[in-house]
């Protein structure tokens, strides 16, 4: 075994070490990787940066701008809310239409924007078939990485077997070739959750006699949820108190009693208006402020500043043009690591925070005298907030920053923009002929379908470059060389080696069980399409050298990689929908393993009659 050989096999143990540890962000560890390679010699300076010009990392940055072209014209957001006409109330069903749309959704978009759109759709689906969310949201997520396997384009994996069987001169797979094993897997996935897996789901049982009125059910249940059963309090500005003609900031009632305003009800003739809580609202008399803190905060905040009316609320009763929504904070957000405080949340987004939870942890309210806005937010974290309804639904736009759980508005509410909308879907639909047919390149093909979506104002150049996941693009840039370093070093050589001589006698089946546990374990800790980058190679060059068919054991791979069920780490969906879900991590291991078994066992039946070993 040369330098060279160690220099790779410790970058790689390394660079997998990272990965799971998870202190460095995926794209970063993956330029270390791509440095340590380079300035050890073990490849040149050219072949370090020849990522960056692979067809692969140019192809996946187009699909994002035309997955962020259907989402921004409203595309996305109107197929997901026409689930309400097919879904109906019985949960066997609801399931398998979620799912079924969810998975075809995701064929054409990345599997986190797929599960973005429709996280919301889902909740209020559930919440008036009465059901759990938690009943739909893991197959959902579920769905949405089984639907990646329906085209070339579904998922980055498939993109990059077709292209190592493109470097060796092969055949490589085209635009459907994955559907056929997709569509079955999908089918066996989804009856698989809809007989077995929701069984193994929590949130089971009847529903309770007074689910009969959903949204107050869905406000009490929020209150219990979050506990602020005992922090809602209504403080009224009687005639002549000396708070009258304040405004919020000059009484910094956050600073002096640990009060968080909620909203501020006037009554003006017949009406009762929401007033904005905006640090100049000025105080009038006859104003009700919905506060959340204990109840001596409370107490001391009426008896100095002359307020009465002082009761204890169990509900979130707000005037009707406010609500409350629910929100994540995605992996890549721009939020993660800060605070409310340096965010200026408030003024920025228009919208009081009313609890935050944290994965796995109980809610932390100001209410109960812990800082929320001092808070380091992570990703995960769940935020409960309130607002106006026109400024809860900027915040659906920002996916990037925030992923909307609970929203206030419905799914039948959402409007298609148009001429936009309609170019959106023709320019999507000639990339799939042009894909399909072969006439162009697949990346041409994507590329020219991203700069039509700009052309014709689907989205602008900002809002394009903005919806790129650049920590994926530069991830899989960076992590190429790695592959290049071990064909080029032998190290490759001895790990085909040692797999062909130890399993090399045995039956095709058992070489093709042994790379899908490997692809579908790591991609468990490691992202996919690093994983699918670094095996796919080897079970080309195992292949090879056994004269069997690369096809059938790339194919293999690119399945594996798309089973990342087993833990809420596994796949950016599984953590999206972790909180709201009310997910524990045995659950993902109950449920997602089994369902791997059951796809492995699948994949062995139909993989080889679709792609036969000779």
């Amino acid at each position: 075994m040369t330098q060279d050989v160690l220099i790779v096999f410790a970058t790689l143990a390394g660079t997998i070490v990272l990965f799971v540890s998870d202190r460095l962000r995926l794209d970063v560890v993956a330029l270390l990787s791509l440095l340590v390679l380079v300035l050890s010699g073990v490849v040149s300076p050219a072949e370090g940066v020849q990522g960056f010009s692979n067809p692969i990392v140019l192809m996946i940055a187009g699909l994002f701008v035309v997955g962020g072209a259907l989402s921004a014209t409203g595309v996305a957001d109107w197929l997901g809310g026409k689930l309400s006409l097919l879904a109906g109330t019985n949960e066997a069903r609801l399931l398998v239409v979620v799912m079924l749309a969810t998975a075809l959704l995701s064929a054409f978009m990345s599997s986190t924007g797929t599960v973005a759109v429709l996280l919301p759709v889902v909740g209020t689906l559930a919440q008036r078939a009465q059901v759990s969310p938690s009943r739909l949201l893991m197959p959902m997520a579920f769905a949405s990485l089984l639907g990646g396997l329906l085209t070339l384009i579904g998922t980055p994996p498939n993109i990059v077997v077709a292209d190592q069987l493109r470097q060796q001169g092969l055949e490589p797979f085209r635009f459907f070739s994955f559907t056929p094993a997709g569509v079955i897997l999908l089918g066996v996935g989804v009856a698989f959750m809809a007989l077995v897996g929701r069984r193994l789901l929590p949130g089971g049982g009847q529903p309770s006699e007074h689910d009969q009125a959903p949204q107050s059910v869905v406000m009490r249940d929020i209150v219990r949820e979050y506990g602020l059963e005992q922090q809602l309090h209504r403080l009224r500005v009687p005639p002549g108190a000396p708070c009258t003609g304040s405004t919020l900031a000059q009484l910094q009632l956050r600073t002096r009693f640990e009060i968080t305003v909620v909203g501020i009800a006037r009554t003006v003739g017949p009406d009762v208006l929401a007033i904005p809580v905006v640090p100049t609202a000025t105080l009038r008399a006859g104003d009700v402020l919905l506060v959340q803190s204990d109840a001596q905060a409370a107490k001391r905040a009426a008896s100095e500043l002359g307020l009465d009316s002082f009761r204890e609320v169990t509900e979130l009763e707000l005037p009707g043009d406010e609500s409350v929504a629910e929100v994540v904070i995605p992996r890549r957000s721009h939020l993660v690591g800060r605070t409310l405080r340096q965010l200026r949340f408030g003024d920025r987004y228009r919208a009081t925070v009313l609890a935050v939870r944290g994965v796995g942890k109980a809610p932390k309210k100001a209410g109960d005298g812990f800082a929320t806005h001092d808070l380091r937010l992570e990703s995960g974290d769940t935020l409960l907030i309130t607002g106006r309804i026109k400024h809860l639904k900027h915040l659906v736009r920002e996916r990037r920053d925030f992923v909307m759980v609970t929203e206030p508005r419905q799914p039948e509410d959402v409007k298609i923009e148009g001429a936009r909308a309609f170019a959106a879907l023709l320019i999507t639909l000639g990339m799939l002929v042009l894909m399909a047919f072969g006439i162009l390149p697949n990346v041409i093909a994507v590329i020219l379908a991203a700069v039509c979506m700009v052309l014709f104002r689907c989205l602008d150049a900002n809002a394009a470059y903005r919806g790129i996941n650049w920590e994926s693009v530069v991830l899989i840039a960076a992590i190429l060389p790695m592959a290049t370093a071990l064909e080029k070093t032998g190290a490759m050589r001895l790990i085909v080696d040692g797999l062909v001589s130890g399993l090399g006698g045995h039956s095709p089946y058992v070489l093709l069980v042994v790379l899908f546990l490997l692809t579908s374990a790591f991609s468990q800790v490691v992202s996919n399409t690093a994983t699918t980058v670094l095996v796919a190679p080897i079970a080309y060059k195992v292949a090879s050298d056994l004269g069997l068919s690369p096809h059938t054991f790339l194919m293999t791979i690119a399945i594996a990689a798309s089973t990342a069920f087993a833990t809420p780490i596994a796949s950016p969906v599984n953590t999206l929908v972790l909180n709201p879900g009310g997910y524990r991590f045995r659950d993902y291991l109950r449920v997602g393993v089994s369902l791997q078994l059951v796809l492995l066992l699948v994949s062995l039946l139909i993989v080889p009659w679709l792609f036969p070993f000779y």
